[in-house]
């Protein structure tokens, strides 16, 4: 095992169920049970196609003889006849009607689209549980005041509450999206060779509308409704890029959250979750880096890369279709799901244990909320009777000692005190504190994200109520 190379998203990053929703089992698995939905369609239809080799095909879905399809493709280089040839040793009878009429697409498409909705199933449920451990610690901050950023720079206050509704809002976009992919899963059905049927029209002597039904019950009997209306050989591949655009937005919302918490972690008012024998640097003993958001990071700047890949295979497929998707789309759909698994399972984690240094967040307040509260003291002052262009020089003077009393002496900032020492303010000294108190300066900040979580997120919360409970796990 050291001596080859693995995949980091299966030994380190994603979970067991997202790796066995794309091992090879499961996938030979959906192949057999279309072989038999096939099967049972031709025989509903009239075709001479008996119970017997039915059963026997059904006898023998999940028991895959991976070692006699292995073997087999070595012979014939097509993986897809020699899982057909693998069937057929197990199911001697039924070996004569295994795959009639139907070409390589059948199974490797029909399969890919029902692993994809079913995967698209799963990331719906982290991400809902994700939304919901937001929205508790939103709404347990949605008071707290703190210093809004605009290019990174101090600005007017918001509260952390409001600035978690704000990585709250994105993912609910993204469970929109998400949930417009798996209501929309399509397969691509019973299309024959090039997408015409031509092979199936034959097999039922030009009947087209036992044709038009064998599509409808074999989908049906897979368990969807849905199929592309028309198709190549494969379907559009422009189907795979929506849903790994639905993916990256997840990973963009992901990037976001997880970059603000490193900043704010380095800021010393935010932090990740840091056990107790947690190494934050081999050299620096004292570091507590937030490893788990610069993974969310890295993971979801990987997944983000992968729908232009999407795209130019859907690009560059040359009429009905070219092989040069099958290697590439074997990669990136996989491990575009299996990142997103690992990046929500890390989202979880770090939610449910953020820790808010309510302290320092008021202190750095503090320090900046000076400045900002000069137009208030401005217009209480003139209420009071004061000249507004005289004040207003006054506090321009003040602010400029001040700020360069913090900038070049490194002192604590005193524009209050100037302030409450100059008698042209005196009409407003004793309000001074309390005009100082930040939940004056938040706006609506607490409303809008009570408001927004519970007409917005509350609702889908209590929709999903059976998939709620679960545990982010960081593995390494």
């Amino acid at each position: 095992m050291a001596l080859s190379y693995v995949d980091p998203l299966t030994t380190r990053y994603a979970t067991k169920p997202m790796l066995e929703q794309f091992s090879e089992e499961t996938r030979m698995i959906l192949w057999r049970k279309l072989w038999v939905a096939l099967a049972e369609s031709e025989k509903e239809l009239g075709l001479n196609i008996t119970d017997e080799q039915i059963n026997e095909l059904k006898a023998h879905i999940t028991d895959i003889n991976f070692d006699v399809a292995k073997a087999r493709e070595k012979v014939c280089r097509h993986d897809v006849m020699a899982y057909v040839y693998a069937y057929g040793q197990q199911c001697p009878k039924a070996e004569p009607i295994i795959h009639l009429g139907a070409t390589s697409c059948y199974v490797t498409d029909n399969s890919d689209a029902i692993i994809y909705h079913d995967a698209l199933v799963m990331v719906k449920n982290k991400l809902i549980n994700v939304m919901d451990k937001l929205a508790k610690f939103a709404k347990e901050y949605a008071g707290l005041p703190t210093l809004g950023y605009t290019h990174l720079q101090p600005a007017q206050l918001v509260t952390v509450g409001k600035r978690a509704a704000l990585w709250l809002q994105d993912l609910l976009f993204d469970y929109e999206e998400i949930e417009h992919l798996i209501s929309n899963t399509r397969l691509r059905g019973v299309k024959g060779t090039t997408g015409t049927q031509a092979s199936f029209l034959e097999l039922f002597d030009g009947d087209h509308e036992k044709v038009k039904k064998l599509n409808t019950l074999v989908v049906k009997k897979m368990g969807f409704d849905k199929t592309f209306a028309l198709s190549g050989q494969t379907y559009t591949r422009k189907y795979d890029y929506n849903i790994l655009s639905g993916l990256s937005q997840i990973a963009q919302s992901a990037y976001k959250f997880a970059n603000d918490v490193r900043i704010l972690q380095s800021f010393k008012e935010i932090e990740e979750p840091f056990e107790k024998n947690q190494i934050g640097s081999s050299a620096m003993a004292y570091k507590r880096n937030p490893m788990r958001s610069e993974r969310i990071c890295s993971l979801a700047r990987y997944t983000m890369s992968l729908p232009i890949n999407a795209a130019h295979t859907a690009a560059t497929q040359w009429m009905e279709r070219t092989l040069d998707d099958s290697a590439n789309r074997r990669l990136v759909m996989a491990q575009a799901f299996l990142s997103i698994d690992a990046i929500l399972e890390i989202y979880m984690n770090v939610v449910d244990g953020m820790v808010v240094y309510d302290k320092i967040i008021n202190k750095r307040v503090m320090a900046e909320l000076p400045f900002m509260s000069t137009e208030v003291i401005l217009m209480e002052c003139v209420k009071a009777g004061g000249d507004r262009q005289f004040l207003h020089e006054r506090i321009r003077v003040h602010s400029m000692e001040a700020a360069m009393q913090v900038k070049r002496e490194g002192k604590d900032n005193d524009l209050i005190e100037r302030i409450k020492g100059d008698e042209a303010f005196a009409a407003i000294k004793d309000r001074i504190d309390d005009i100082l108190d930040p939940k004056n300066f938040i706006g609506r900040a607490k409303e809008q994200t009570l408001e927004f979580i519970e007409e917005e997120i509350n609702p889908i919360l209590k929709a999903n109520a059976s998939v709620l409970g679960a545990q982010g796990v960081v593995n390494v």
